[in-house]
C-alpha cells in the first residue's frame, strides 16, 4: 500500500511538472460573416513544423508550441489569411478566444483575371499561357501584381515560358509531354472547383514533385476538404466572352463517410473583344470520396470542359492603321452571320482515381490512376488553284504598289511612280470595302465547278490525346525536424496527328494532294492510297501517331532548426519518344510510313536551399537548382507531318538557376525582395514560315518554299528582381507596392537550318540546309515586358464592402526577332555566282535594320470593388473591376516575319516606308469590365 501511494504521488508530480513546462495555443475560428465555426481551417506556427486543423466546432490546439513570440498563421481557402503575434509562456495554454476570418476578394478577382490561355499567339499558344493560371494560387503581393495587373499585357514571371513550372492536380503532373506547357481550357470555367491549391515559387521545395524552376501549382480535389455549402454566381464581361454562369455544391463528409462536389459553368459570346471572336464554353466537375476509416480513403474526380473560340490574328502596321486595333482577317459575313475561319476546339476529359492512405501518424502515402482523352481542332482554310482567301494576303495591300523596286534595278524606287499611288489607293479602298473573307464567293465558286471539286475548304489541325498516368507520392515525418518526400510517376502517350475535312463550302469532294510540289507523286499525301478524293470527316493530307513513355522520380529531404531550415531534392527522369507514320508520303516515301528509331533521353535534376530566421519575422531565403530537362517532342520531329526526320544538334537542356530573398513578416507588414539568375542551354527551338528564295547552306537558291527552321543550341540568361510589399496602414486601408526587373537575353549565337521539302529527292530524304550561327547574343527574350511596376491602395469596411485601385507602369517589352535575318545568308547576293556580298551594304545600315524594336512603354490604372450582405442564411455580394480605364492602346508582342530573308530586299521593304512584310503585332485589351453577382448558401 505504502508503495502504491509514493508511485502515485510520484505521478502526479510529474503531470504537475509537465503541465508547468508545456505551453500550448488554443482558438476558435469562425466566419465573419455569420459567425458560424469553420473547420479544416489551417493553423500553424510559423518557421515550424506544426500545424493542425480546426474541428468541427472550429476549435484548433496547439499541445506543445515553442515558447516566446511567435507568428501565428490561420488561413482557409476563401478567406483572407490571419497572421497573429502572440507570446506563448512556459506552462500555459494561450486562449486566443475567437478568431474571424474575411471574405478573400482575390477569389472573386480571380474570375476577372484576363486568362492569357484564351488569346493564343499562335495555335500551339507559343508560350501565352505562362501567367495567368499558375499565378492564381498564390497570396504573395508580387506574384498577385503579376496575374491581376500585369497579366493583361503578358508579363512573364522571370521572362520563362510556362513549360518551366509544374501544374498538378491530385498530385498528378497536367503539363502536355507534347510542348511541356499545361492547356489550362482543360478546366476551365471551374473556378469554385480548383481554388483548393498550393503555389511553390520558383525552384522551392514542393510536397509533390521536384518540379521546374517557374514555380509548381497543386490543385486539390479531394471531396472532404471542400467548404459544405453551395455557391451559384453569374457574370458579365467584354474580354473573351460576354456572359458568365456557375454553380457549385459541396455536401461535407457525412457520419457515413462519404463526401461530394458537384460544379458546372457555362460561358459564351457571340464576339469578344476583338472582332469575330465568338466563343462558347460548357464544363463539369464531380469528385466523390469514401472515407473507409481513419486509414484509408478512395477519390473519385472527373473534369470535363469544352471549349470553341474563334481567334484573333497578328496583323502589321499597315494593316492597323487601315482596318484598327480590334480588326481581325480571319472571320467573314455568312447569311448575316459572323463565321471565323480559325476556331479552337479543345475537349480532353479527365477521370482520376486516387487513393489516400495514412500509414501511420506521420507518414502517408497518396497513389492516383488518371486517364485524359478527348481532342484539340485548329480550323483553317485549304485552296487549290485560286487566290489565296485571306483579305490581307499582301497582293490585296497597298504597299504591294508602294514598296514597289525596278527588280533589274535595285536603286529605282517604282513606289512612288504615280500608276503605283493610284493602284496603292485604289488597292486600299478595295481592302476596307472588302477587309473580311468572303464565304460567299468560296460557296460560289466551289457550286459552279463542272464537276463537284471544291477548290475551298475548311480543315481542322487535329490532336487526338490518350495519356494514361500512374503515380505515387508519400511524405513521412522521419524526426521531429526531418520530413521527407517522394514520388515516382509513370506517364503513357499516343497522339494521333491528322487533318479532318469540316466543310467542303458547298463542294462534293477536295482532291488529298498537295499542288505546290514537283511531281505527280511528290503531289500525293498517301502512295499507299495514290489520288484519293475526301469529303466532310475524312482524314487528308497528313496522319500519324506520337508515342511516348515517361518515368520520373523525385526525393527530397526538409530539415527545420531553431535558426535554421534547409532541403535537399534530386530527380531522375527517363523519356522515350517515337513517331509512326500512317500515310506514305509522296516527298518522302522511304522515311514517313510505318514507325521511325526510338529516341531515349535520361535526365537528373538536384536542388537546395536554407532558409536562415534572422527573427521571427525577417528571413533570407536561398534556393539553387541544376537539372537536365529533355527536348519536348514538338521539338524532336520538327516536320513530323510528313517525316520522321529529327531535329539537327538535338540534346537535352542544362538549367542553372538560383535566387535569394529577403523576407518580413508581421502582422501589419509583408515583404519579399527577391534577386533571380537562370541559365538554359542546349535548348532546341523550331518554327514555320513561308520563305521567297531562301537560299542553300552553299549559296544557292532553294526557291520559294514553306519550310522548318530549327534552332539548335539555344542559351538563354535571364536575370532580374522581384519586390512585393504589403502595408496594413489602418484596420480598413492596406497599400501594396510591386516591382520587376528583368534582363531576358539570348546569350550564345545559335544555329540554325531549315528544312526545304522542295529539295527532297529519293537520294536525299532528309533536305535540311545548314545558314550557320544566327547573331543572336545580347538580344532580349520577346514575349512580354521584363519592367513593371504597381501602387495599389485598398479599403474594406467592416460593413462588407470594399473599393481598391491600382497604377501599373509597363515596360522594355521587345519583338521576338528572326533567326534567318541574323545569319551569313542576310548578307549573300544570290545573283552572284560566288556567293558574295551585296555591293550596297553598309555596317550603319545593317545594323539599322536588325535593330530590335523596343515597344513604348505604357501606363494602366485599373479599379475594383466590391459588397456583400447577410441575409438569414445566404451571403449575396457582387465584384466589380474596370480595368484600362484610360483605355491606352498597347502592343503585347509580335514577330519579325522571315519571308524576306536579305539585305537588299529587307532593304527595299523597309525604305519604302510602306513595308509589305513587317512585323506583325498583338494588342492588348482596351478598357474592359466585369461584374460578378453571387450567392453563398
Amino acid at each position: 500500500m505504502k508503495k502504491l501511494v509514493i508511485s502515485a504521488l510520484f505521478l502526479l508530480q510529474v503531470v504537475f511538472v509537465f503541465a508547468q513546462t508545456t505551453a500550448g495555443i488554443k482558438g476558435k475560428v469562425v466566419d465573419s460573416k455569420n459567425q458560424k465555426p469553420l473547420q479544416n481551417v489551417v493553423a500553424s506556427i510559423q518557421n515550424t513544423s506544426l500545424t493542425v486543423l480546426t474541428d468541427a466546432n472550429g476549435v484548433f490546439t496547439f499541445l506543445d508550441a515553442p515558447k516566446g513570440s511567435q507568428l501565428l498563421q490561420i488561413k482557409s481557402t476563401g478567406f483572407k489569411d490571419q497572421l497573429l503575434s502572440v507570446d506563448v509562456e512556459s506552462g500555459k495554454v494561450l486562449d486566443l478566444g475567437v478568431v474571424v476570418l474575411e471574405e478573400d476578394i482575390t477569389s472573386e478577382q480571380q474570375l476577372s483575371l484576363i486568362t492569357i490561355t484564351e488569346n493564343d499567339l499562335g495555335d500551339d499558344n507559343s508560350g501565352s499561357e505562362s501567367t495567368a493560371g499558375l499565378l492564381q494560387a498564390s497570396r504573395d503581393a508580387f506574384q498577385q501584381a503579376a496575374a491581376f495587373n500585369w497579366g493583361q499585357a503578358r508579363f512573364r514571371v522571370r521572362g520563362l515560358d510556362n513549360e518551366y513550372g509544374t501544374t498538378m492536380i491530385n498530385g498528378v503532373t497536367m503539363n502536355k509531354i507534347y510542348d511541356g506547357r499545361p492547356q489550362w481550357s482543360n478546366w476551365g470555367g471551374l473556378n469554385d472547383a480548383t481554388r483548393n491549391q498550393e503555389f511553390t515559387t520558383g525552384s522551392g521545395p514542393s510536397d509533390y514533385t521536384f518540379g521546374g524552376i517557374l514555380g509548381t501549382q497543386e490543385i486539390n480535389t479531394r471531396a472532404s476538404i471542400y467548404r459544405k455549402g453551395s455557391r451559384i454566381s453569374f457574370s458579365g464581361t467584354n474580354t473573351n466572352y460576354s456572359w458568365r454562369t456557375m454553380a457549385t455544391h459541396a455536401s461535407g463528409m457525412s457520419t457515413k463517410g462519404w463526401a461530394f462536389v458537384v460544379s458546372a459553368s457555362g460561358r459564351w459570346a457571340k464576339e469578344g473583344y476583338f472582332e469575330g471572336t465568338d466563343y462558347d464554353a460548357k464544363a463539369l466537375f464531380a469528385s466523390v470520396e469514401k472515407k473507409f476509416n481513419d486509414h484509408h480513403s478512395l477519390n473519385f474526380t472527373s473534369i470535363y470542359s469544352e471549349n470553341s473560340r474563334g481567334k484573333s490574328s497578328p496583323n502589321t502596321d499597315e494593316i492597323t492603321s487601315l482596318a484598327g486595333v480590334k480588326y481581325n482577317s480571319y472571320w467573314g459575313w455568312q447569311d448575316g452571320k459572323k463565321r471565323n475561319s480559325r476556331d479552337k476546339e479543345v475537349n480532353e476529359p479527365i477521370l482520376m482515381l486516387t487513393h489516400y492512405w495514412k500509414v501511420t501518424d506521420k507518414t502517408n502515402l497518396t497513389t492516383s490512376v488518371t486517364h485524359q482523352f478527348g481532342k484539340i481542332g485548329n480550323s483553317r482554310l485549304a485552296y487549290q488553284g485560286v487566290n489565296n482567301p485571306d483579305p490581307t494576303y499582301y497582293r490585296n495591300l497597298p504597299s504591294y504598289y508602294t514598296s514597289a523596286y525596278n527588280p533589274d534595278d535595285y536603286t529605282d524606287f517604282l513606289g512612288d511612280d504615280p500608276a503605283n499611288v493610284a493602284a496603292g489607293i485604289s488597292a486600299a479602298s478595295s481592302f476596307l470595302a472588302n477587309r473580311q473573307i468572303d464565304w460567299t464567293n468560296m460557296y460560289n465558286t466551289n457550286l459552279s465547278s463542272s464537276d463537284g471539286h471544291s477548290a475551298y475548304i475548311l480543315y481542322e489541325d487535329r490532336t487526338d490525346d490518350k495519356v494514361w498516368t500512374a503515380n505515387s507520392v508519400i511524405n513521412s515525418q522521419l524526426a521531429d525536424n526531418i520530413n521527407m518526400n517522394a514520388g515516382v510517376t509513370f506517364r503513357n502517350l499516343k497522339s494521333h496527328n491528322f487533318a479532318n475535312v469540316l466543310d467542303l463550302l458547298g463542294g462534293q469532294y477536295f482532291d488529298d494532294k498537295n499542288y505546290f510540289t514537283n511531281t505527280a507523286d511528290q503531289q500525293q499525301s498517301d502512295l499507299n492510297n495514290p489520288n484519293r478524293t475526301v469529303g466532310v470527316g475524312d482524314t487528308f493530307s497528313y496522319n500519324y501517331n506520337l508515342l511516348a513513355n515517361t518515368i520520373d522520380a523525385f526525393t527530397q529531404f526538409k530539415f527545420t532548426y531553431k535558426k535554421v531550415d534547409f532541403y535537399l531534392a534530386q530527380s531522375f527522369t527517363r523519356t522515350q519518344y517515337q513517331r509512326e507514320g500512317l500515310y506514305k508520303n509522296g516527298i518522302y516515301p522511304t522515311n514517313s510510313f510505318g514507325k521511325s528509331n526510338t529516341y531515349l533521353f535520361e535526365n537528373f535534376g538536384f536542388k537546395g536551399g536554407l532558409t536562415y530566421k534572422i527573427s521571427g519575422r525577417q528571413f533570407f531565403n536561398f534556393n539553387a537548382a541544376y537539372m537536365t530537362k529533355a527536348p519536348s517532342l514538338r521539338n524532336v520531329f520538327p516536320n513530323a507531318r510528313i517525316n520522321d526526320n529529327i531535329s539537327v544538334g538535338l540534346q537535352s537542356e542544362n538549367v542553372t538557376s538560383g535566387d535569394v530573398s529577403y523576407i518580413i513578416k508581421a502582422p501589419k507588414f509583408k515583404s519579399r525582395l527577391t534577386a533571380y539568375y537562370t541559365n538554359i542551354k542546349k535548348g532546341t527551338e523550331t518554327s514555320f514560315f513561308y520563305g521567297e528564295g531562301v537560299f542553300l547552306d552553299d549559296g544557292g537558291d532553294g526557291g520559294d518554299a514553306f519550310v522548318a527552321e530549327t534552332l539548335s543550341n539555344v542559351e538563354k540568361q535571364n536575370i532580374g528582381l522581384e519586390l512585393g510589399m504589403e502595408y496594413q496602414i489602418t484596420s480598413t486601408i492596406k497599400l501594396s507596392l510591386s516591382g520587376a526587373y528583368g534582363e531576358n537575353t539570348y546569350n550564345n549565337n545559335p544555329n540554325v537550318s531549315l528544312n526545304n521539302d522542295n529539295l527532297a529527292t529519293p537520294d536525299n530524304t532528309n533536305p535540311v540546309a545548314d545558314f550557320g550561327q544566327a547573331k543572336l547574343k545580347g538580344y532580349r527574350l520577346g514575349g512580354g515586358p521584363q519592367t513593371a511596376a504597381s501602387f495599389g491602395i485598398e479599403y474594406r469596411d467592416p460593413k462588407f464592402w470594399w473599393i481598391g485601385a491600382n497604377a501599373n507602369y509597363i515596360a522594355d517589352n521587345y519583338l521576338n526577332v528572326s533567326s534567318l535575318l541574323r545569319t551569313a545568308n542576310f548578307f549573300r547576293n544570290p545573283n552572284d555566282l560566288e556567293g558574295l556580298s551585296f555591293p550596297e551594304i553598309t555596317p550603319e545600315r545593317a545594323k539599322e535594320l536588325l535593330k530590335q524594336e523596343k515597344f513604348d512603354d505604357f501606363y494602366l490604372v485599373n479599379l475594383t470593388g466590391g459588397k456583400s450582405w447577410k441575409v438569414g442564411k445566404q451571403t449575396f455580394g457582387f465584384f466589380a473591376s474596370i480595368n484600362n480605364v484610360f483605355d491606352v492602346t498597347y502592343k503585347t508582342g509580335g514577330f519579325e516575319q522571315s519571308r524576306k530573308a536579305n539585305y537588299r530586299e529587307v532593304n527595299q521593304d523597309v525604305s519604302s516606308g510602306t513595308p509589305a512584310f513587317g512585323p506583325k503585332y498583338f494588342y492588348g485589351y482596351g478598357r474592359t469590365y466585369f461584374l460578378n453577382l453571387y450567392i453563398n448558401f
